[in-house]
């Protein structure tokens, strides 16, 4: 393999987490390669924003690997958390346009060993639906709250809810939404206190922040 890809194997030593793959400007050779040297040191791994078609041409060779259309994930096996303890970590998305987005932190949280749970569709422009679940969300050690459009979920909850906030901005809405710049600007601008904000579209981002923040509070 070239040694400009060689894997951080000392990662996990460093920071406690294996090293995570990028597979949007990565070509199928190349992934290939990656895994066969993943599956010969009988190791899993994670790959993010892995685009569909690169996906089902690596499914073919690798055929136990676990592939999520609408987040992009793709893991060389599925990581089965028996933990029947309540999750630990809540991912709020706006709307159901946001999915794919909260499922990405989702899977790269269970690729972490992380317990969380998504609550779906409880944005802003249905207010009564987020009150009606405060008392589920007061449970979480930390939320990672998801949404496009004006972006104003995270700093309704950070109004609301004590616990680390990590927003993330997506890329859904009209116009001048402009691909989710304007939720972005709108959580960086939030009025709620201490909001931590990640890029746009960046679930994994979000669910690796909640990750470091867990491991701490464990210590």
């Amino acid at each position: 393999m070239d040694k400009a890809f060689i894997i951080d194997e000392d990662r996990k030593r460093r920071l406690g987490f294996e090293e995570v793959i990028f597979g949007a400007s990565k070509s199928v050779a190349l992934l290939s390669n990656l895994l066969k040297d993943y599956v010969e040191k009988d190791k899993n791994v994670l790959i993010t924003k892995l685009q569909n078609d690169k996906a089902k041409e690596l499914l073919k060779t690798f055929k136990t690997a676990f592939y999520d259309d609408e987040s992009e994930i793709l893991m060389l096996s599925k990581v089965k958390n028996s933990d029947n303890n309540p999750a630990k970590i809540g991912i709020i998305s706006a709307g159901s346009s946001d999915i794919g987005v909260a499922n990405e932190a989702f899977y790269t949280l269970e690729y972490m060993g992380v317990k969380s749970r998504i609550i779906h569709d409880v944005g802003v422009a249905g207010l009564q639906r987020l009150l009606n679940r405060l008392d589920v969300l007061k449970t979480f050690d930390v939320l990672i709250v998801v949404a496009g459009f004006e972006g104003a979920l995270p700093t309704v909850i950070g109004g609301l809810l004590p616990q680390p906030i990590i927003g993330v901005p997506t890329s859904v809405g009209y116009g001048s939404a402009k691909n989710g710049e304007t939720a972005l600007h709108a959580m960086l601008t939030s009025c709620a206190n201490g909001i931590t904000v990640v890029n746009i579209d960046n679930g994994y981002g979000a669910a690796m922040s909640a990750f470091r923040i867990l491991k701490l509070m464990e210590k």
